[in-house]
């Protein structure tokens, strides 16, 4: 039962809903307490032929009134009772939800995209009904039983009472064995869930390389195998609560033989009369509900307890990229400034960047070029606040980085990442992302910049057209040019492009430069690229390799030395000719 301690902070904020919801169900219980007794005092009535048509309306007066008031309560209790545990699903999946957009990329490093899921759509439900059914089946079996054996022991026999009882220690012991069992499998059970959950997501995103390569097969195997694994877990789960109700009703079984043994004595030795008997047998009738909702409740708390340590422990994980006190409340203007003498990632030995030192002047653009895995992209997310824990600093306006606060921060840089994600919206509402507010003149002067207007009017409705998720619908270039028509719409005092003139060709890619170069005049442009011809017209070079910069300087500088840059230049313009025919 500790999963109620864990939800104590959720009870407490909707105290006054459940304390009349459990007040309601206490009112059912006693309301339950009439019916047996009504047809106990009819039974003796007709035994010793005293039945009136008065004794006889005002018996089934007492039965509609009970049945009535029963209906209403059970009504608004289920309003109150279930209608805040669908709060409290709400409050954790809003929780969640606000969690997953402060972590950091170390995070997602760590976490599979299905599994989260899994967290936000299974474990919550199960959270949901321990916080409703949950509640319901805790305060009824105990209400309904408690006012049951208390009227049995009462107005009816002790002795015949404490009899009818013997075998409910056995059944309290082996329901929680049966407890302890359930929440071993089923946290199993929703971990391979959470399994299947990723592998699905995973499948369906990628789709287009399996079908590419044929592997449909052996991806539908793997998916049957999985799935498989998920409905083995889920009946190991069965196997231990199917042992519930078979366990009670036996125990129910020997309750009702030691009742109707011992009582049919009792009335024989004029203890008792025999409508009292009937009185106590339909008494214990209504223990078999409590005694089943036991099995039920261990069920549910169980399933409950293994899906709040899943989420309790997810919504444990720490930030570790936040706001200090008193972070400055500005959007950064200003040089950036390199002094990186060691950077690893998390969970890495290795450091992947060392000794980075360079200036970069408001208003000048730098180019980032190396080896694949030179760290060109790690650089640049430790200018955005991706990942901190490095040793040295990065000067923005010349503040350190941490002494913005992160938004402010972000709201001075245009990141085009390398991997385009398009929402599966319209595309002029993935233009307006950085900016919602922006009118279509806006929109549209960024798609120019970017050169893409053009291809999105030939699109059957335009601005309007929607892509598919993740941009399927749209070429490679042409994703490429929506991310950075959305970044260009937020003017950002430093435009980062990561790679992301790649799957354009070398005209496009020269009226996109040239564009920015006119429209970006006295701000601040990043270029990580591959092909050479993004960054020769920038101001500083530098060429990594192995985390190190190895070569710095202008295009002319690079080809006046013999390294890496200039031989990969003129392998670049070589192949560009051949291309050409030449």
């Amino acid at each position: 039962m500790r999963v109620f301690l864990d939800l104590m902070w959720f009870f407490k904020q909707e105290k006054k809903a459940y304390l009349i919801g459990i007040l309601m169900l206490l009112l059912v219980a006693l309301l339950q307490l009439v019916p047996p007794k009504v047809i106990g005092i009819f039974v003796d009535h007709v035994k010793d032929q005293t039945l009136t048509w008065n004794n006889l309306f005002q018996l089934l007066g007492a039965l509609i009134g009970a049945a009535v008031l029963m209906y209403a309560l059970r009504y608004y209790w289920r309003i109150m009772i279930f209608g805040s545990a669908v709060k409290l699903s709400k409050l954790l999946r809003n929780k969640l939800y606000h969690h997953f957009t402060t972590m950091s990329q170390s995070f997602y490093q760590k976490k599979r995209v299905g599994d989260l899921m899994a967290h936000a759509t299974n474990d919550l439900q199960a959270i949901q009904q321990t916080a409703g059914a949950g509640v319901l089946t805790l305060v009824d079996s105990l209400a309904t039983g408690g006012f049951v054996i208390i009227a049995m022991a009462a107005t009816i026999s002790w002795k015949l009472t404490l009899i009818s009882l013997i075998p409910m220690p056995l059944m309290a012991i082996l329901t929680s064995w049966y407890g302890t069992m359930l929440h071993k499998r089923f946290h199993k059970a929703q971990e391979a869930f959470s399994a299947l959950n990723d592998k699905t997501q995973e499948s369906v995103t990628g789709i287009k390389v399996i079908k590419t390569f044929g592997q449909e097969n052996e991806d539908i195997e793997d998916f049957r195998k999985q799935s498989e694994d998920v409905v083995k877990k889920n009946i190991s789960v069965a196997r231990v609560d199917s042992l519930f109700d078979p366990t009670i009703s036996i125990i129910v079984g020997i309750s009702f033989f030691l009742s109707i043994a011992f009582g049919a004595k009792f009335v024989l030795n004029n203890e008792m009369t025999i409508g009292e008997l009937v009185s106590f047998t339909t008494y214990l009738g209504l223990l078999i509900w409590p005694m089943l909702a036991f099995g039920w409740l261990f069920n549910i708390v169980e399933r409950g307890r293994a899906s709040n340590d899943r989420v309790t422990s997810l919504l444990s994980e720490k930030v570790d990229i936040y706001d200090l006190p008193n972070a400055l409340e500005v959007v950064p203007s200003g040089d950036v400034e390199f002094n990186l003498s060691k950077f690893t990632y998390p969970e890495d030995k290795k450091p992947l960047l060392k000794d980075i030192h360079f200036t970069l002047k408001r208003g000048e653009t730098l180019g980032v070029v190396g080896r694949t895995g030179a760290g060109k992209t790690t650089l640049l997310k430790l200018l955005i606040r991706e990942f901190e824990g490095y040793e040295g600093s990065i000067m923005f306006a010349g503040n350190p980085l941490s002494h913005y606060q992160i938004d402010k921060l972000r709201e001075a840089i245009g990141y085009v990442p390398q991997d385009h994600f398009l929402f599966s919206a319209t595309i002029a509402e993935n233009i307006a992302f950085t900016k919602p507010l922006a009118d279509i003149e806006e929109i549209y002067a960024a798609a120019r910049l970017a050169n893409i207007h053009d291809d999105i009017l030939l699109f059957t409705d335009g601005y309007e057209t929607v892509v598919g998720e993740r941009g399927v619908s749209l070429s490679g270039g042409q994703k490429q040019r929506i991310s950075i028509a959305r970044a260009l719409l937020m003017q950002p005092e430093v435009l980062i492009l990561d790679d992301s003139l790649s799957a354009v060709d070398a005209k496009t890619e020269e009226a996109i430069l040239s564009a920015l170069r006119q429209e970006r005049e006295g701000k601040t442009t990043i270029i990580t690229a591959h092909r050479l011809s993004a960054i020769q017209h920038a101001n500083l070079i530098i060429v990594l390799d192995n985390g190190k910069i190895v070569q710095r300087g202008t295009h002319e500088q690079l080809m006046c030395e013999n390294g890496w840059y200039k031989e990969m230049y003129l392998q670049q313009q070589l192949e560009e000719l051949v291309e050409q025919g030449g």
